[in-house]
C-alpha cells in the first residue's frame, strides 16, 4: 500500500508512514499507473493503408479466379443489359462482395483479438488494439468493432475522423466496442 500524504510505499499492515510519520491507510495512494499513448487518426490511416494493400494482394488473384468460376464477365452483360444472364451476374457479384466482407472480418477480427492486438498495419506501426483497460480484447469483442465500422461508414465517414478529436482517440467503432487503440512508446 502506499501513504496517502506522501505516497511511499507502506507495508501492509503498518499504522504510521517511516517516509512522512503520517496515519497511512484508509485513502492511501495507488501506484502511479504509465501513461497511454493513444494512436490518432493519421497513425491510425496509414496502418488501414498498409492492411489495404496487403488485403489486395492477397484479393486480388483469389478474385480473378472466382470471377471466372461465377462466370462474372460484365462485357457480355454490358452489350445487352435484358439477358437472363444479369439476374445470374448480380447473385454472382453479391456472393462475390459477401465472400469479401467475410474474409474482411476473419483478418480483422482474428488479428486484432491475437496476441498481437493488432493487424499487420497495426504491427508495423506500433499499434495495438485493446479494451478500455489496456487488456487484449476478445474474438466477440474484435468481430463487434469490425461490424461496428459500418456505423462509422455510414455517418459519412465522420465516425473514422472522430479518431482525431476525441479524448481517447476513439473512432465511434471503438466507442460502439469498447476499445482503444494505443501507441507503443
Amino acid at each position: 500500500m502506499f501513504c496517502s500524504k506522501c505516497g511511499a510505499s507502506v507495508a501492509d499492515g503498518v499504522a504510521i508512514c517511516p517516509a512522512c510519520g503520517q496515519p497511512a491507510g484508509a485513502g492511501a495512494i495507488p501506484p502511479q499507473l504509465p501513461p497511454v499513448n493513444y494512436a490518432g487518426f493519421w497513425l491510425r490511416f496509414v496502418a488501414y493503408l498498409i492492411d489495404i494493400v496487403l488485403v489486395s494482394i492477397v484479393a486480388i488473384p483469389i478474385y480473378l479466379v472466382l470471377g471466372s468460376l461465377f462466370g462474372l464477365n460484365m462485357s457480355s452483360i454490358a452489350r445487352d443489359p435484358n439477358s437472363p444472364m444479369l439476374g445470374s451476374a448480380m447473385i454472382s457479384v453479391l456472393l462475390f462482395e459477401g465472400c469479401a466482407l467475410f474474409g474482411l472480418w476473419l483478418y480483422f477480427a482474428i488479428l486484432e483479438s491475437s496476441a498481437w492486438q493488432g493487424t499487420v498495419g497495426k504491427k508495423v506501426l506500433g499499434l495495438r488494439v485493446t479494451d478500455l483497460d489496456g487488456n487484449r480484447i476478445s474474438f466477440g469483442r474484435a468481430t463487434g468493432r469490425f461490424f461496428a465500422k459500418l456505423v462509422s461508414n455510414f455517418t459519412f465517414m465522420i465516425g473514422y475522423i472522430m479518431a482525431g478529436f476525441t479524448a481517447k482517440k476513439q473512432a465511434l467503432h471503438d466507442m460502439i466496442a469498447g476499445c482503444l487503440v494505443t501507441k507503443s512508446v
